[in-house]
Order: structure tokens, then C-alpha cells, then sequence
């Protein structure tokens, strides 16, 4: 049992009070002695190693030097005042310069007195200083711990200026680590501690902010991450073994008339194998008994729709109906309307709920529905609210899950009677399987991870803003030939104003070179009225206009067979997963299709790695791995707001190996001991209760 020690409210520790532990809390999230212990250092200095001041030579890298005060002065400049203060070596001098608590720091660096400097040193003048570096006393810096690496933290420029500086955080961080020794109890059995070789958490805790040596470090490290990846993994297999024990689930298990009409007469085109594999993998779980819970990936164009739709026949056949609810009304309309020409001849009724549905219509639907009259209802948010009620709902499709919250998923598991929905979960974004596995981990995943045959890839092709002229022939060309085309803008919310100056700029520019009346232009972009974004896009899905100017709206789900050319203006300022989301627009008919990414000229290196691989593959999966890569798991898939990887010390990316360690480790455990009752798992059975891991379906996200 951890020692109640751990705990105790962070006001408590020596040199903190009141007024810190507000400051820390606000910053930093640090309430308790135990969030400051996992407060990690970012990297650490080796305390050994000093540069002479005849030897700063770069102003990119911090650096540490040692010396003495020789003088200092306070400079005024009109309103504004600078604290000037000399500092030498044996090798030279250098100027540290401050701008705010003047006074503060004027009295505590004495002339005379050894002192040593970490910071950034800046370019001034030809010269090099540093502006409010932080300082020590040497013979305090020396004895501050029997260690020769000193660790550095991450503070907020609130926390610096209360005095709050990494210097200050590895002071608070090694009273606390002294305070607490014999105190931090182990949270991982026996067993898996010493199968592994690690070190213990009193040991790693030590050691991450003061490190003995390198080597004590590296398995402070793992030893924090192997934790921190395993219990994120045992939670999610809790949940799904949870599931799988107590979930009851609809049993489905004909293949009635319905399924078999649809194949036999009205399937458009021959199912891949992955096809076939995924609707056997989904119709295994809807005749279990078991409550399925489903993430279906697969890339732009790869049939996920038919797979939904064959499987929800399945339920329909077994006397259930269904729901497929989608982002946006534009998608849900594109969904009925799909369903319903696949369905064309067939006895199962399709339904679609908007908001733009109301009235006595709405109130048809809705008594439909509820004596059981509509097999299939497609619609958006609307189809969460209370007042949409099923007779016998069975089957729920959920259709890019991201776009979805917690609360609303539970409205409609809250909308079946007696037992819960079987869920299938759909993503258009590839997911890489470390983030499948971390993000996802408590869903079962199939992938899609073919093409249906005839789909051609899209040609995918790098201009820079200098070639536009040739990119407007281009598209003169195209539309000549009956074709349509999209033009993206960036529309990213920090610099919002900016961006949709230069979607309008870009829209102006357009007309000019396609005026009326032989091209119809529409634009489109988030901050339009939804009727308005709604008539334009129902322009350009009939083929009334040519061009479509945008900015991201048109990211997901909207198909236009006719439309053959994707242009992407600023294409740099996209991430790798949103450039092929785009991309994924066109394509879609029978006609070759372009993808023009427009560049400035000069482009950072993770700009035109991006660039690259665009061109070089359109493999979704392909890419999806690479943007983890260059970006971190932080904005892919929704990631960052669903706050599952806020990882303290791990990363997923380079801790691959370690998350599948993890994740072999938590089903091995949970596969003998599904509930955590026997006394080796004591530990682990203490970490799920005290971190509220929920053992009952409606509190499972």
C-alpha cells in the first residue's frame, strides 16, 4: 500500500507555503508531494563540465559557466530599467543582464562572491550575454546533492518570474526526494519486477531527478516508463475483459434474406479479402453474446461503408435496427443517400434525422421509429437526443470516431433496451498500431487495408507558388474535360484573421482567372451560416459549379465522384494524416485524379519530408506512421483532447517495443487473472481502485 506520506498537499513541503502550491497547481498541475515527485526533468546537466567565457562560441545551446561577480549597475532608459551585472572568469568577462526583479536580484548577487551561470547566452552588439540566466552560489550548486548531473525542469514564464525557476524546482524536488526516502512503496508486484530486472520505484523516483550515473538513469527511465505503460495498458484490457465477461450483448446470429438479397443482387462490386475478413470478424462478435465494441479502420476508399451497411443487415435480418451517426449533416445525407441507392429493390427502410427535419415530419419519423417501422436511421448529433427513441436497437455505427465525445457514445448506449448495442467504430484516419493499441487499446480493431479493384491511385505532384500560372491551365483543362475541382486554404485557429484573408484573396484571385459566366465558382469555409455552407456545397456535390474554394470543411466524408483535381494551397502548413484525408477527395469516380500540393519555396526539413512522402505513396498506413514520427501522437486521431496519452516519461514513437511489452504483459496477467483477485496481484488490484477504473459498462469510455 503506498505510504499516505505521498499524498500530503504539496503547501507542506519546506519553502513552499500557500502562494506556491497555488502557483504550482495553476502551472504545473504539482497538489500533492506525489505530483512533484513525477514532475520529470526534461534533461540535465553534467554538473563536471563548465566552458570557459573565451570559449561561448553559439547562442543555440545552454551552457554553464563559473565565476565571480565584478561589478553592476542598474541602467535606465526612459520608462524602462536593466540590471547590468559584470561577471568573470579566468578567461574573460561577460555581461548577465535582467529586466525584472531588479531589486530582488540586485541584492542577492554580491561582487566578490563565486558563483556559477546556466542559461542561453544571446548575441549583442557582436558579443555574447545572457539575459536572466539563473544563478547559484558555487559552494551551494556543489553541495546541493552527491550527483554530478543537476536536472533541469520546465517552468512557465508565471513561475520564473514568482521566482519558480528550474533551479528552484531541482532545489523543492531534492528536499522532497531526501523526505521521502523509505517512504515510496512499490506499486508492481514481485513477480513482474523481478522477471523484468528493474529497479525499484524508490530507486527510479531517486534517480530520474538525481541521477547516480548514466546507467542508474537509463533504468530509472525504463523502469517509469514500463509502469506507466503497463498500468495504461491493464486499465484498457480491464475494461475489455470487463466487457466480455459482464457485457451481455444482442445475439446475432442468422444470415437471413436481407444479407443474402444484398449480396447476391445488388453488391456493386466483388468484396476484397480484407472486406471478407472484417465481416467475419465483426459477425463473430454480434452471434457471442457478447457486447461487440469495434474499431474499424480503413483508408479513404476502402469500402468501410459496405462493410457497415452488410453488417447491419445482419442485425435487421436478426429483428434489430440500426443507427449510423456521422459528424456532420452533409455526411449523414451523403450516408442515406448511399444506403439507400445499395439498397435500391430491397424491403429495409432507410430514415434520415437532421436538425433540418421538423416539424410533422420530424414527428413522423420519430413514431416510425419507435414502432419499429425504419430498419435504418442515419442522422447526426440529432439522433442522440432524448426525444429519439428505437424499438428494438441492436446495431450502432459510429462514423469518424474522433468527432465524438464520451457523453454522446453513452447516449446511446442508453438507447437500447435491456442489453447494449453491438458498437462499430469508424475512422477514416489510419491509426499506427502503437497508437491503435494505446489510444484505442480498449476496442477490438479490424483494418481495411485494401483498395476495392479499379480504384486508381490519385497522382500526387510539388509546385511552388511560382508555377500557379500553369496550375490555373491545368485546371482549364480539367474543367473542359467536364471535371470539378477543390482548392484548400489553412484554416488553423492561431492565426485565423490571416488565413481567411488568404482564402478570400485566393477565392478573388480565382474569379479573376475563371470569370463568369463560363466557370461557377463556390466558397466554402467554417465561419459561414450552416445553410449557407450547405447550399454551396450541394452546388458542387450536383456539379452546378466547377471550382470549390475551401478551407478544411470539406476534410471528411464528402464524395464527388466528378471531381478529379485536389489543389492545396500552403500545403506545408498540414500535418501528413490531414494532406491525405484531403487527398482522399478525389479519386472517388472513374477518371484520373491530380493532387496538386502548392508550396512556398523555402520549406523547414520536417516540411518537405512531409512533401516527399505525399508524393511518393498513397498508402494511408504508410503515412499515418510517418506523421507520428514527425509530430508526436499529440493531434492524430483526436488524440489530445481525449487525454489518453498524456505520458509523463513515455513516448510512443520510440517506446514502441516497450508499449507492446506492456500490452503482452497486461493480457498475460488479465488471462489468468481476470479480475485481480489472486494475492500476487494485491498491487495491481490497489492501483485500479484507487485510480477509479470502472468496472461497470455506462462509466466505460
Amino acid at each position: 500500500m503506498e505510504d499516505g506520506l505521498i499524498y500530503t498537499n504539496i503547501k507542506f513541503l519546506s519553502k513552499v507555503g500557500d502562494k506556491r502550491a497555488a502557483l504550482l497547481q495553476k502551472e504545473a498541475g504539482i497538489v500533492s508531494y506525489k505530483d512533484l515527485l513525477y514532475y520529470f526533468p526534461y534533461r540535465y546537466i553534467d554538473r563536471s563540465q563548465y566552458v570557459k567565457i573565451s570559449e561561448i562560441n553559439s547562442d543555440k545551446v545552454y551552457i554553464q559557466i563559473r565565476g565571480k561577480v565584478v561589478d553592476k549597475q542598474t541602467v535606465s532608459n526612459g520608462k524602462s530599467k536593466r540590471l547590468v551585472v559584470g561577471f568573470a572568469d579566468d578567461t574573460g568577462r561577460i555581461e548577465l543582464i535582467y529586466f525584472s526583479g531588479l531589486k530582488w536580484i540586485y541584492d542577492k548577487l554580491n561582487i566578490g562572491q563565486q558563483y556559477v551561470v546556466f542559461g542561453k547566452p544571446s548575441m549583442f552588439n557582436n558579443g555574447f550575454n545572457f539575459v536572466h540566466p539563473e544563478t547559484e552560489l558555487l559552494s551551494v550548486y556543489t553541495s546541493m546533492h552527491d550527483t554530478e548531473f543537476l536536472p533541469l525542469y520546465n517552468t512557465t514564464e508565471k513561475m520564473k518570474n514568482s521566482f519558480l525557476s528550474s533551479r528552484a524546482m531541482a532545489s523543492l524536488t531534492l528536499t522532497l526526494i531526501r523526505q521521502m526516502h523509505g517512504h515510496i512503496s512499490e506499486t508492481l508486484p514481485e513477480y513482474i519486477v523481478n522477471h523484468y530486472k528493474l529497479i525499484s520505484l524508490q530507486q527510479a523516483l531517486e534517480n530520474i531527478h538525481y541521477p547516480q550515473n548514466m546507467q542508474m538513469l537509463a533504468k530509472a527511465q525504463y523502469r517509469l516508463k514500463f509502469e506507466e505503460l503497463f498500468f495504461m495498458q491493464l486499465v484498457h484490457q480491464m475494461q475489455k475483459t470487463y466487457r466480455k465477461v459482464k457485457s451481455d450483448g444482442f445475439v446475432m446470429a442468422k444470415v437471413g434474406d436481407k444479407f443474402n438479397d444484398f449480396y447476391n443482387k445488388n453488391l456493386p462490386f466483388p468484396l476484397t479479402d480484407a472486406q471478407k475478413r472484417v465481416i467475419k470478424e465483426i459477425r463473430s462478435d454480434m452471434r457471442s453474446g457478447r457486447q461487440m465494441n469495434r474499431l474499424l479502420q480503413g483508408d479513404v476508399g476502402s469500402g468501410k461503408t459496405l462493410v457497415a451497411l452488410m453488417c447491419m443487415l445482419i442485425a435487421v435480418d436478426n429483428g434489430y435496427q440500426c443507427a449510423l451517426v456521422a459528424p456532420t449533416e452533409i455526411l449523414a445525407k451523403q450516408h442515406c443517400n448511399s444506403l439507400t441507392e445499395f439498397l435500391k429493390g430491397l424491403n429495409v427502410q432507410v430514415a434520415l434525422l437532421t436538425s433540418e427535419i421538423k416539424g410533422k415530419a420530424r414527428k413522423n419519423l420519430l413514431s416510425n421509429l419507435q414502432e419499429g417501422a425504419i430498419d435504418i436511421l442515419v442522422g447526426t448529433h440529432a439522433v442522440l437526443e432524448s426525444a429519439v427513441q428505437f424499438a428494438n436497437l441492436g446495431f450502432a455505427v459510429i462514423d469518424e470516431q474522433h468527432r465524438f465525445g464520451v457523453e454522446q457514445r453513452r447516449k446511446m448506449w442508453e438507447k437500447s433496451k435491456g442489453r447494449l448495442p453491438h458498437i462499430l467504430v469508424m475512422t477514416a484516419t489510419p491509426i499506427p498500431r502503437t497508437l491503435a493499441m494505446t489510444v484505442y487499446g480498449d476496442l477490438d480493431c479490424s483494418v481495411i487495408d485494401q483498395l476495392p479493384p479499379g480504384r486508381k491511385p490519385v497522382s500526387t505532384v510539388h509546385l511552388t507558388d511560382a508555377s500557379i500560372l500553369k496550375v490555373y491551365d491545368f485546371m482549364r483543362t480539367q474543367i473542359a474535360q467536364g471535371r470539378q475541382i477543390y482548392v484548400v486554404y489553412p484554416l488553423i485557429e492561431e492565426s485565423e484573421k490571416l488565413d481567411l484573408k488568404d482564402l478570400n484573396d485566393g477565392y478573388d484571385h480565382i474569379v479573376q482567372q475563371f470569370p463568369l459566366p463560363d466557370y461557377q465558382i463556390s466558397i466554402v469555409h467554417g465561419k459561414m451560416k450552416s445553410e449557407q455552407k450547405e447550399y454551396e456545397m450541394e452546388r458542387f456535390v450536383k456539379g452546378i459549379t466547377n471550382i470549390m474554394v475551401s478551407t478544411t470543411v470539406i476534410e471528411v466524408g464528402v464524395n464527388v465522384p466528378n471531381a478529379s483535381v485536389m489543389v492545396i494551397q500552403n500545403a506545408e502548413r498540414f500535418g501528413l494524416s490531414q494532406l491525405h484525408q484531403l487527398r482522399g477527395r478525389v479519386g472517388r469516380g472513374s477518371d484520373k485524379s491530380y493532387c496538386i500540393l502548392m508550396t512556398k519555396d523555402n520549406l523547414s526539413q520536417d516540411s518537405k519530408r512531409r512533401i516527399e512522402i505525399m508524393c511518393q505513396t498513397n498508402d494511408g498506413f504508410v503515412l499515418a506512421q510517418e506523421d507520428l514520427a514527425l509530430r508526436g501522437p499529440g493531434d492524430i486521431a483526436g488524440t489530445q483532447q481525449s487525454g489518453v496519452l498524456d505520458l509523463k516519461i513515455a513516448d510512443i514513437v520510440k517506446d514502441e517495443p516497450l508499449v507492446r511489452t506492456a500490452r503482452d504483459l497486461a493480457q498475460f496477467v488479465l488471462d489468468k487473472d481476470p479480475m485481480l483477485q489472486d494475492e500476487n496481484n494485491r498491487l495491481l488490484k490497489q492501483y485500479i481502485t484507487a485510480h477509479k477504473v470502472i468496472t461497470d459498462y455506462s462509466e466505460i469510455s
